[in-house]
């Protein structure tokens, strides 16, 4: 281990030399309370920008030891401090000069959500940040006081302020994880309860836009109805009302701007603990619940979608089907044969982004259309099955289809954002209207395994370098939140509606690269390399699938259920 004076020697003696010479600084170095790793350098003030860890020993950080002795402590400590450190990073970038991307200062921007990252870890040993740092340059010449400045003067302020208990807000840190034991004992509490949801009173369920998370200011905060409300008593924070949704078939009704749609989209991201003050914070919904739509376009390979569709006119096989253009109707169906893999207990589904012949067919279209001769078998006639025999409950939120208020086990309507149950006020009126056909012969469940070829592709590539030809990982190229880029594939991603964060989609393709490495060799089956990954997520963490000593700063923790999505769309 150098000392922090051997570095800014070393410093000091490449400044002006040509920029490559700033690869000479990686290493680690002790500044007294804390080490600083440059583990790797870029290669100009144009290229991505170097990546710098800083670790801080638990004895030295102080922060007490129940705070990180649970993983979800643990990783709403690890959130907290991750944003600590954020806002004392954001006075410092581009203080310090020069060309390209020379100044910046950059580490992972939390959302809404608390999400595990490999931006700040907590280890037994101690707590370790990643981060990013444009090294300083004059066109491409060293300029070493202008990194001098960050890296013995901003960086040093920011670990200060930010990674250390002694100077963290005590009453502020202590919220922060009363509230996540709050939330787990929810989580916990829904299970004896059988509960797929529970939306507390008094949560802020509007967004301000389409475009930001944040909670509408003066919006109509949320009231359980008293037939559906449930209290618990939670360890930190008391008696807490509100409203729990049971398993089962549960519609979501009411006129178009009503608030349907927000509803199911807040219960959508229930799935992950929230910030104090986003107003979901008290939203919890089961945890391996998946958003389902239609996804015209998407590829399908090698899906069992013969419980919703069968005897094609052209004959082809819907136990193994396969199609690189699927239809609305067709991917809804292999969105859900794919989410009963992925072990799903509750689908939520919003009739405006549904294939309409997916979701039901009226009598009239019945009587004209025989059903021998249509192929597609609507969810509506096996969403009781799925519950009864598959123990998968169902949120469907709809406004135009009168047919699911007979298999229904509970009806919300919503009016102007209020919550009303209107269970038996509609069971009484739809005894004057025909029962539809709401059943249908032939339920199974997929039992056939799915292949998926990971050697598809160029697993490495050979590059020359220096002496010979080396071999190089496939690329990977995030675009943004709905896409990324392996090698010469693209894969979207855009329908995948529980991405919340695009570092989420990063860890998809380090997920997907490792598979092709490591499992590339003939077919797989998708649902064991898929478990196979997410048994080295929850034992090693994101680190198990990146290189040893070389974990990026940039990833977060998917869902298993994002993880096969991926890669059904591979």
């Amino acid at each position: 281990m150098k000392s922090s004076e051997e570095l800014r020697k070393n410093l000091r003696a490449i400044d002006h030399r040509s920029y490559p010479a700033y690869k000479s600084l990686a290493g680690g170095y002790s500044f007294g309370k804390y080490i600083l790793n440059i583990e790797h350098v870029q290669g100009d003030p144009f290229a991505a920008p170097s990546r710098l860890s800083v670790e801080v020993a638990h004895k030295v950080a102080g922060f007490p030891e129940s705070y990180y002795e649970s993983k979800w402590d643990k990783t709403a400590l690890e959130d907290y401090l991750l944003r600590r450190f954020h806002r004392q990073v954001d006075k410092f970038c581009f203080q310090a000069k020069g060309s390209g991307k020379s100044g910046i200062i950059a580490v992972s921007r939390c959302g809404q959500e608390i999400l595990e990252r490999t931006a700040c870890e907590i280890r037994t040993s101690g707590l370790i940040v990643r981060f990013e740092v444009g090294f300083p340059a004059n066109g491409r010449t060293i300029n070493a006081p202008e990194l001098e400045k960050i890296l013995f003067d901003f960086i040093p302020v920011c670990v200060e302020q930010s990674l250390f208990y002694e100077k963290t807000p005590k009453q502020e840190l202590e919220k922060v994880i009363f509230l996540a034991e709050d939330q787990h004992f929810i989580r916990e509490e829904m299970k004896k309860k059988n509960l797929v949801a529970f939306v507390a009173d008094g949560s802020m369920l509007p967004r301000e836009s389409g475009v930001s998370d944040r909670p509408l200011k003066d919006g109509v905060l949320f009231h359980a109805p008293e037939s559906m409300a449930v209290t618990l008593e939670l360890p930190h924070k008391g008696m807490l009302r509100g409203m729990g949704i049971k398993k089962g078939i549960t519609l979501i009704v009411g006129g178009g701007y009503h608030g349907k749609s927000t509803l199911l989209k807040a219960l959508e991201r229930g799935v992950y603990d929230h910030i104090a003050g986003d107003g979901r914070e008290y939203v919890i919904t089961e945890e391996t619940a998946l958003k389902l739509r239609a996804e015209d376009g998407r590829k399908i390979t090698n899906t069992d979608i013969s419980l919703f569709i069968n005897h094609l006119p052209n004959g082809k096989n819907t136990e193994k089907f396969c199609t690189l253009d699927a239809s609305g109707s067709t991917s809804q169906a292999a969105n859900i044969v794919e989410g009963i893999e992925a072990g799903s207990r509750l689908f939520l589904i919003d009739e405006d982004t549904s294939a309409t012949n997916f979701m039901v067919r009226d009598e009239l279209m019945q009587r004209i259309v025989a059903r021998e001769k249509e192929p597609i078998t609507p969810f509506l006639e096996r969403a009781v099955d799925l519950y009864e025999k598959a123990g998968i409950s169902a949120i469907l939120v709809v406004g135009s289809c009168g047919s699911y208020f007979h298999i229904a086990d509970k009806i919300i309507q919503m009016d102007s954002y209020k919550a009303i149950d209107i269970t038996d006020r509609t069971k009484e009126i739809i005894k004057e209207y025909p029962v539809p056909a709401v059943s249908a012969p032939g339920f199974h469940l997929p039992t056939g395994k799915r292949e998926i070829n990971l050697s598809g592709s160029v697993q490495k590539r050979k590059t020359y370098r220096g002496n010979g030809y080396v071999e190089e990982r496939l690329k990977i190229r995030r675009m943004g939140k709905t896409a990324f880029s392996i090698g010469k594939e693209n894969l979207d991603l855009r329908y995948v509606e529980q991405l919340v964060d695009e570092e989420q989609t990063q860890t998809l393709a380090y997920l997907l690269r490792y598979a092709k490495e490591h499992y590339g060799d003939g077919t797989n089956d998708v649902t064991g390399v898929v478990k196979a990954l997410d048994n080295i997520l929850k034992t090693k963490g994101l680190a198990g699938i990146c290189d040893k000593g070389n974990v990026p700063s940039g990833l977060a923790m998917p869902r298993a259920q994002e993880i096969f999505a991926c890669f059904n769309r591979y």
